[in-house]
């Protein structure tokens, strides 16, 4: 049983709710919230007494916001439009213009909510999705809070979805945890990283904990080293005022690839329950050693990229993109090395890296075993013998492959190295996903196992604080430092050769 009694269904539509979506005519609803409801309706997940209300500060009715949705759908759907099927999306979509600071425009909002209760019988229930700028959160749930709109009694649920970055540093994530706090529950609050909804993503547990062979050679006795990489090869394209005041580091590091480092390095929990899941999680984050300012000039890189070329067409400098600054001194690039002091992984460093303008849009995580002793193959032609690698694709394709070495045929010792590959999609086919249906879901049922809980947001931030101390005191002098279309900075290479180790460049 989850929270407020309800049962986790398994693979059945969700519970009767209406979804409202704060910043309805923004960007994110167009080409992700929409698309994703609808392909949960297209699998039968959706439940059939559904709603959504819209609201945003654009001047919009109902009727021009479902036109729209609906003269853009086809833009952002992953698949086939069932034109029934979507015509009833529609019609249980509804908008109300008003501004985040207005409790009138709040009233409004709670009487569409309520006539949508009568008109499509959602039993109360409902959840709020906050695809808004960071600044509206704590105002946003106040005002939720004031408009009564997210109490739970008579066995009603109210949950609400909050969107990255959830912070900008230590302090702004602890003072939004406590403002928030003061009008929702935890267990209501829902803090989302659209990478968790990738397939491969979930799969990682499943990886370890459901397959004998791994699990026993996860850890330091068998793993060197662990690299994880997000990079994409376009830049900050229309983000550049976003992207000003967060940089790659807030952008990225504290929550999907902390997440993606705590999945491959946690330990085993007692269920798939969210609170099991979540602990063993934020055990990892209470693991990594803290830095000193040291440590940070030693073990933190930070790049810029300027002028090069994504694939064969001319690229810009990041200095030269729309609402960036001509000197801007903020990172495109970051690249870590970070430690956890426990008994699993004493020992073995995870490097991280991910920008933009790189050489490639790709996301994994590659953990290398130990090299085996040479003295066996010490009077044969090989010279070096490659260790092998388990390699875990997120994106643009999602797989897992292992490679390991293999004598070539022929009357000489010689070693080539070969792979065994899983993919998703050859395997077990693609379904139609913008990565929120998983997420969307998973609120709507009320599995949080998924989504950031406040101490490990806060953990995330507290391991990052001194890296944001020490850049925000030594400006960089040698920004750009890597070209567009390049791997990053050389000082990125220099990270991983004081330690005899090398970056993976990905296929």
């Amino acid at each position: 049983m989850s929270k407020n009694g309800q049962s986790k269904p398994n693979n059945q539509p969700a519970g009767p709710c209406v979804m409202v979506i704060f910043g309805a005519s923004g960007d994110l609803t167009r080409r992700k919230l929409i698309p994703a409801l609808y392909n949960l309706a297209a699998a039968n997940l959706l439940p059939s007494r559904f709603a959504i209300v819209g609201f945003a500060f654009d001047p919009l009715t109902t009727e021009s916001f479902r036109k729209q949705l609906n003269d853009e759908v086809q833009s952002f759907e992953t698949a086939a439009l069932d034109p029934k099927l979507w015509q009833s999306i529609l019609e249980r979509t509804f908008y109300i213009q008003g501004d985040f600071k207005d409790p009138a425009a709040f009233q409004q909002l709670k009487e569409k909510v309520e006539q949508a209760d009568l008109d499509y019988h959602t039993e109360g229930n409902r959840f709020f999705y906050l695809a808004v700028a960071p600044g509206f959160f704590s105002e946003i749930v106040k005002q939720l809070g004031q408009a009564g709109l997210v109490q739970q009694q008579n066995g009603h649920w109210s949950r609400v979805i909050i969107e990255k970055p959830f912070g900008h540093d230590l302090d702004s994530a602890r003072q939004l945890n406590a403002d928030i706090k003061k009008v929702l529950d935890e267990s209501q609050i829902y803090r989302i990283d659209h990478y968790l909804g990738k397939e491969t993503v979930q799969n990682i547990m499943v990886f370890r904990f459901g397959n004998s062979i791994f699990e026993p050679i996860w850890n330091r006795s068998f793993i060197d080293h662990v690299q994880i990489t997000a990079a994409e090869s376009v830049g900050v394209e229309h983000r550049g005022a976003y992207y000003e005041r967060a940089g790659a580091l807030r952008d990225m590091v504290p929550n999907h690839l902390f997440q993606l480092v705590t999945l491959t390095a946690m330990e085993p929990p007692v269920s798939f329950e969210a609170d099991a899941v979540r602990q063993k999680q934020a055990e990892v984050l209470h693991a990594i050693q803290p830095s000193s300012p040291e440590d940070v000039l030693q073990n933190m890189v930070r790049g810029q990229y300027g002028a090069g070329a994504e694939g064969t067409q001319p690229a810009l400098g990041y200095r030269a993109e729309p609402n960036v600054a001509p000197d801007s001194a903020t990172e495109t690039f970051v690249a870590l090395k970070l430690s956890l002091d426990n008994w699993r992984w004493a020992g073995v460093p995870f490097y991280l890296r991910t920008g933009k303008r790189l050489g490639k849009r790709v996301t994994e995580i590659a953990i290398q075993f130990r090299r085996t002793p040479f003295v066996l193959f010490r009077n044969t032609p090989i010279k070096e013998l490659q260790p092998n690698r388990l390699l875990i694709q997120i994106q643009p394709n999602e797989g897992i492959s292992l490679s390991f070495g293999a004598k070539v045929p022929g009357p000489v010792m010689n070693l080539g190295v070969v792979k065994m590959d899983f993919d998703y999609a050859r395997y077990f086919g693609s379904a139609p996903s913008t990565g929120y249906e998983r997420l969307l879901y998973d609120c709507m049922i009320g599995d949080a196992t998924l989504f950031q809980r406040a101490d490990t947001l806060e953990a995330a931030w507290k391991i990052l604080q001194p890296v944001l101390d020490v850049w925000s005191a030594l400006p960089p002098r040698n920004f750009p430092n890597y070209a567009a279309g390049s791997w990053g900075p050389p000082e990125a290479e220099a990270l991983l050769a004081r330690d005899g180790r090398e970056w993976r460049e990905p296929d």
